[in-house]
């Protein structure tokens, strides 16, 4: 057996635990989550997360693996399902490898979990390694263990600070609630008063929510276009947009040099028309299946050139038009621009013209398998940081974190962990792409939904979130639709309309007290208010944006 030592804890989070509490209430007496991650190989590791958790003496024995090599194990005992299990810990390689993607398992029973949280573990300093699980069942003896994602190679680890912290489900959703009542809402006081200055007690004060501050969409495609029943629904919901296949290269040029923006033109416009914001997605996407085939046959000098003038065509036309620009959709899985024009750093290039091109927009990285799971070894929470950084280290203003968001089954305590590591980046983060995977019956899909959009909406650094579920004919979507082809809500629709009303101000209303104030808590956003008092009554709005201290409005009489 060897002995790894448990360092007593330091409290890093980037909430406070008055914070949590504030938002909570006071009856609320559980542990507090801690976001606390890194992503910079440290000489020394750090302590361990909850004093430890439930891995109090920071003993680990060694787990046999089917190579035939030992691996550092935690053997732990009366695991409980549902409950949401925090997994950290600190990796560092003793020998056989400078680097190498470690990947931690749990065996519970005649089931493996096959990964629980990754980390590019080197040679001489310590990488963390945060994740999680969620069992489905009980389990009386389980093991966590590592494996090198290159079983070809034999290495020798040493594990430290590690910490399993176990939340019920009743926990988890009391600290979501917590962050969505510190992160998403704000304390609103009205102070009414006559022309006079003089306060005014008793006035009849009701403000209405009329816009929302955060982008909650979904993706809409060309059967939107002349469909006024789904454009009225989608017009009641969201926000926010993207375009499913629109604006994707091999749509607006499918030959070369005929471009056509007829449909991403008529998208644009039903999007200005409502006051929607839109995605751009995307300029470049590096699986070759969905480049143009025209352009797989072009000599060097013309690929170049063709690449040049999409970049400008595309920016240039739609300068100002896109919140945010996807420029090499799936770079961490595909990398067809880079080979074909024979340049590791042809997608720097690319980033570095399209901000270039349109200084104003926020461009994005956008990738799948980042955020849904960690078993994609290309993937992992490392590689999009690392990758993201690569960028930065060129000269890229990235604009944000785009996480596509194809589910599985979710596996939220890894979906936290995941989405700390990346928050260490200090960048936004969107969830561009949810859905669910059809493999799931409607009312599976429909509950998994939930799991995820509370997990994206109450995290502190998630600042959008769009759905992939623009709707064909015949009910057909890419894996998930909201309703019928008559716009009625399947269960996933259910659940979308449900959380867009939990996550809106209900009418605030009441009267002023004899100071002359009316007070509430709002959900960021746009609100109509009216004041009445006798004879005399105001009308104005107001918009609430995000701000750690009470917003005071004064009205007038």
């Amino acid at each position: 057996m060897r002995r790894y030592i448990l360092f007593p804890m330091i409290f890093m989070s980037l909430y406070s635990a008055s914070d949590f509490a504030f938002a909570a209430g006071a009856e609320y007496e559980g542990p507090w989550y801690d976001y606390t991650a890194y992503t910079e190989c440290m000489h020394h590791p750090e302590p361990p997360l909850y004093h430890g958790g439930i891995i109090k003496d920071g003993t680990a024995g060694f787990q046999k693996m089917e190579t035939g090599s030992l691996s550092p194990a935690f053997v732990l005992f009366n695991l409980t399902a549902v409950t949401r299990y925090s997994f950290s810990c600190w990796l560092k390689i003793n020998r056989g490898a400078d680097s190498a993607l470690l990947r931690a398992k749990l065996t519970s029973g005649d089931k493996t979990l096959n990964c629980i949280g990754t980390s590019v573990a080197k040679r001489g300093c310590w990488s963390f390694l945060k994740g999680g699980f969620v069992l489905d069942a009980p389990s009386e003896t389980s093991v966590i263990f590592f494996q090198n994602d290159d079983e070809s190679k034999a290495i020798e680890i040493s594990v430290a600070s590690a910490a399993l912290q176990p939340f019920s489900v009743e926990q988890w959703e009391i600290q979501q609630n917590a962050s969505i009542r510190t992160k998403r809402k704000r304390a609103v006081a009205i102070h009414v008063s006559d022309a006079e200055g003089n306060r005014v007690g008793g006035a009849s004060v009701s403000a209405q929510q009329i816009s929302k501050d955060f982008p909650f969409g979904s993706a809409i495609a060309k059967t939107i276009l002349g469909n006024s029943k789904y454009q009225a629904w989608f017009v009641d919901r969201f926000n926010a947009a993207v375009f499913e296949n629109e604006l994707k290269w091999y749509a607006t040029e499918p030959e070369p040099n005929r471009l056509n923006y007829t449909l991403a033109d008529q998208l644009l416009q039903f999007i200005r028309s409502n006051q929607i914001l839109a995605r751009g997605h995307n300029i470049f996407w590096e699986d070759p299946k969905y480049t143009p085939a025209w352009l797989r046959n072009l000599s060097s000098s013309d690929f170049r050139s063709a690449v040049s003038s999409r970049i400008l065509s595309l920016l240039t036309k739609y300068k100002g038009d896109f919140v945010h620009w996807d420029v090499s959709n799936e770079l961490l899985h595909f990398d067809f621009y880079e080979r074909r024009l024979m340049n590791p750093n042809a997608s720097l290039d690319f980033f570095v013209e399209a901000q270039r091109a349109d200084p104003l927009v926020r461009v994005f990285m956008n990738d799948f398998n980042v955020v849904e799971g960690c078993e994609d070894g290309k993937s992992t929470v490392d590689a999009y940081v690392g990758r993201m950084r690569e960028l930065e280290r060129g000269g890229v203003v990235m604009g944000g974190v785009g996480l596509e968001g194809h589910f599985g089954k979710p596996n939220v305590a890894l979906m936290r962990g995941v989405l700390d590591k990346l928050a260490t980046l200090g960048l936004p983060i969107w969830l561009t792409e949810v859905d669910i995977s059809s493999r799931f019956d409607r009312q599976t899909q429909a509950k998994y939904l939930e799991e995820v959009l509370r997990e994206g909406f109450s995290y502190p650094w998630v600042n959008g979130i769009i759905l992939w579920t623009a709707l064909h004919p015949n009910q057909s979507c890419y894996q998930m639709c909201l309703t019928d082809d008559d716009f009625q809500n399947l269960p996933a629709g259910e659940v979308v309309d449900r959380l867009l009303s939990e996550w809106r101000t209900k009418e605030a209303a009441g009267e002023t007290d004899d100071h002359g104030l009316f007070s509430f808590d709002g959900f960021l956003g746009g609100y109509k208010v009216a004041v009445r008092y006798g004879n005399r009554s105001v009308e104005t709005t107001f918009f609430l944006s995000r701000g750690d201290e009470t917003e005071h409005f004064n009205i007038q009489l």
